[in-house]
């Protein structure tokens, strides 16, 4: 496993991973993401405890984004440049020191900085999955990257509830410090057990991140599969933005406990997409795109039953989360395995794209619906919701109708890539698309 060559898309070097791996690394994922959840329904007691308004208190998980999304663009390309055995338990290591700054601080300033720190060390979440696409054998990387997508996916769904369950037992700053104990446990056993994963790329800083907008620029599946992931976090925002405002209102009057608990409804579609990823394997990744579209449009179509309340709302409501997660989690599982095979040599660099992509499009969702909802109520976010993903199947059209390469790229050697700026058409990772040729496997990748 210590050969470089089998992070360059040789699968005669590269053995099966273990499932216990796949799960440790899954497990990972969803640990290191969750830490930038668990402030969200602690807001209110964190606010009582440091005697602030609840505004002021609310920022907290706006540092934690914040933080998240500086290192999506700065941190997360660094996958593709240093050891990432290091460079993953490293960062867990540092969230624990962040989470246990969190869980000491004194002052609201104090809990911002921490809470930002915690926010860009989770970014390891997104070196962890192309990571696992590295480490993966050819046939079995799509059922890999859906297995570790949907421990992502299940942590955010649990850190509500867990956070929620830990500070009823104990005080707030509990749950910090059984974060940080988890991301001690996690940064020795990944030292300990993952093999060295090289880099695959020899390339000064500036330019690694000017490399992204370069395979942005040049790269036509990778721009419409960006805009895929933007529409598809942004469907899965409105809903999980919305459904707060609507479980606490008259249709239903729960409390912030029991909201909480929907995130377990949630779990049930994040982890049946691990069949997404197997899909993928079998060569049916656009036909999973397709169906995470169809199926992303579908749940609003239950969903906007759920306003109604009562028995036939909530359980509306119920089957329109598990259809639209599993929907969105199918999407990134497409998108990771057709852009993981076509630029294999800069997967941390696609991730960064595709994951700044997604996060942009959660931001200018939660703002809409935010300012919607007192306007529009229950009814009018949900056409909101299926408009998002009406935009997603028109952009698939033009994918369907005019498909983009999708069979591997070269792996630029060192020299190449630095250079690569020069030579656009002979070196550089993302060539103009005119220069290939659409084979009837490229296009159902």
């Amino acid at each position: 496993m210590n050969d470089p060559e089998f992070d360059k898309g040789s699968s005669t070097a590269r053995s099966p991973l273990s499932r216990a791996m796949v799960l440790l690394l899954a497990v990972t994922c969803g640990a290191a993401v969750a830490n930038i959840y668990y402030a969200q329904p602690l807001l209110p007691v964190v606010s009582e405890a440091l005697g602030v308004s609840e505004g002021a208190g609310g920022l907290i998980v706006t540092a934690s984004q914040i933080g998240y999304a500086l290192s999506l663009g700065l941190l997360v390309p660094l996958g593709d440049v240093l050891e990432r055995r290091r460079l993953v338990s490293g960062l867990l290591a540092l969230s624990a020191v962040a989470l246990l700054g969190a869980a000491a601080s004194p002052s609201l300033g104090v809990l911002y900085a921490a809470v930002a720190l915690v926010g860009v060390t989770s970014a390891v979440a997104q070196i962890v999955v192309p990571m696992a696409a590295s480490l993966a054998a050819d046939h079995e990387r799509g059922a890999v990257v859906g297995t570790v997508m949907s421990g992502l996916l299940i942590g955010i769904m649990l850190a509500r509830t867990i956070a929620g369950a830990l500070a009823e037992f104990g005080d707030w700053r509990l749950v910090f410090v059984f974060a940080a104990c988890v991301m001690v446990l996690l940064a020795i056993t990944l030292r300990l057990v993952l093999p060295l994963v090289p880099p695959t790329a020899k390339t000064p800083y500036p330019r690694l991140l000017s490399s992204v907008v370069t395979l942005v620029r040049t790269e036509s599946l990778l721009r419409r599969r960006m805009a895929l992931a933007a529409v598809g976090m942004g469907a899965f925002t409105v809903l999980w933005t919305a459904s707060s405002f609507l479980l606490a209102g008259p249709a239903y009057g729960y409390g912030p406990a029991v909201i909480g608990l929907f995130g377990l409804v949630g779990v049930v579609g994040a982890a049946a997409a691990s069949v997404a990823g197997r899909l993928a394997d079998r060569g049916h990744a656009r036909r999973v795109t397709t169906g995470g579209l169809i199926v992303l449009t579908g749940s609003w179509g239950v969903l906007v039953f759920a306003g109604q309340g009562g028995p036939l709302g909530l359980g509306a409501l119920m089957i329109g989360i598990v259809a639209l997660n599993l929907g969105q989690q199918a999407l990134l599982i497409s998108h990771q395995s057709v852009l993981y095979r076509r630029i294999p040599h800069a997967r941390s660099r696609v991730t960064t794209a595709l994951m700044v992509s997604a996060f942009a499009g959660s931001t200018v969702s939660s703002a809409l619906t935010a300012a919607l909802y007192p306007r529009v109520g229950w009814t009018g976010v949900s056409v909101l919701g299926a408009g998002i993903a009406l935009i997603g199947l028109a952009v698939w059209s033009l994918e369907l109708l005019r498909p983009s390469p999708a069979e591997p790229l070269a792996d630029p050697s060192a020299d190449e890539n630095l250079h690569a700026d020069a030579h656009p058409a002979r070196t550089s990772p993302a060539g103009p698309d005119r220069t290939h040729v659409h084979t009837p496997e490229t296009a159902d990748a």
